[in-house]
């Protein structure tokens, strides 16, 4: 099997801790090559031993023996690079938000039809297997009728306020960088979009560090809370007339705890599935590869990518 051969657009901490190692270990890829400003991508080289260091991400997109492109620059810089790797002929995976606001996808989609390439988000947590069988329990009625839904996803980053995420001019904020998974992963496991949204949101130096949504979908509510600016947190419930389906690490399994999908029955009756091995990057990476490969279809589209951001944007918009 011939691999997809990744270069990564930026040194940034996330990409050398979770996803260059995580094209480095996924069957059917090979981390290629990495574009930094300094040409400095040791941390890379480290566990990549031939790993090729670009001065400037033009250099890397210039080089053809690179299929696809990872992008995890700031989230302002997103759709720029996305709509240059894309018109470089490589395939792109961007980190989350691809965009700021739905309608920069549509240029995107637009591009990914002219030039026939593969262009996707970021949206790993869909590959994970704890969410594809809350999604198989719930839709198959499992849990009775849908009632409601109540996802809370928190961190505190108060004491670093030169992260990106506390900056506006970076695309900063709670919303964009965590709202993305409670929003979509309720999108994603029940298949719907929301009818109507109200919000509360707490800002400081003109970034959100605390959104309360509560929406309302087709016969069920929805309830979320994300936060840069309490403990560590994160949890998702669907609850319906006959069971439930908890997640206890929803959205980070493996950095924040393990994963573990409890289902409880009308009966009182509660199972506990673990899946202690799973790594949804490196899953991520298999099922972009494949598809770029094989042809196969790429579940995390950019149409399901551009419905959460409209969700994000209704949100904004209740809230102001």
């Amino acid at each position: 099997m011939t691999p997809v051969n990744w270069g990564i657009l930026g040194a940034s901490k996330f990409a050398r801790e979770h996803m260059g190692p995580a094209i480095h270990a996924a069957s059917g890829a090979r981390l290629y090559g990495v574009a930094s400003r300094s040409g400095d991508i040791s941390g890379f080289q480290a566990f990549a031993l031939d790993c090729v260091a670009f001065t400037g991400y033009e250099a890397l997109l210039a080089d053809p023996e690179i299929d696809a492109v990872y992008i995890p620059l700031p989230n302002h810089l997103h759709i720029e690079w996305a709509e240059k790797a894309l018109r470089a002929g490589k395939h792109v995976l961007c980190e989350k938000p691809i965009a700021m606001t739905a309608a920069e996808i549509d240029p995107l989609i637009a591009l990914r039809e002219e030039t026939g390439l593969l262009c996707a988000e970021a949206y790993m947590i869909i590959h994970h297997p704890q969410w594809q069988r809350a999604r198989e329990i719930v839709q198959s009625g499992g849990i009775g009728a849908l009632r409601h839904v109540s996802a809370q996803f928190c961190y505190n980053n108060a004491s670093d306020l030169g992260n990106i995420r506390n900056k506006p001019e970076t695309g900063g904020g709670g919303i964009p960088d965590i709202g993305v998974y409670t929003f979509g992963s309720t999108r994603f496991v029940t298949g719907q979009e929301p009818i109507d949204i109200n919000a509360q949101i707490t800002w400081e130096n003109g970034v959100d560090v605390k959104a309360e949504v509560a929406a309302q979908f087709d016969g069920f509510s929805f309830q979320s809370m994300v936060s840069m600016r309490l403990a560590n947190y994160q949890e998702v419930l669907f609850l319906g007339e006959a069971g439930h389906v908890k997640l206890t690490a929803p959205f980070n399994p493996m950095v924040y705890g393990g994963a573990v999908l409890y289902h409880g029955d009308a009966a009182g009756n509660i199972t506990a599935e673990k899946f202690p091995s799973a790594n949804h990057y490196v899953l991520q990476v298999e099922a972009f590869s494949r598809s770029v490969r094989d042809g196969v279809d790429y579940p995390a589209t950019l149409e399901f990518a551009k419905g959460t951001q409209a969700m994000i944007d209704r949100v904004f918009a209740a809230a102001n």
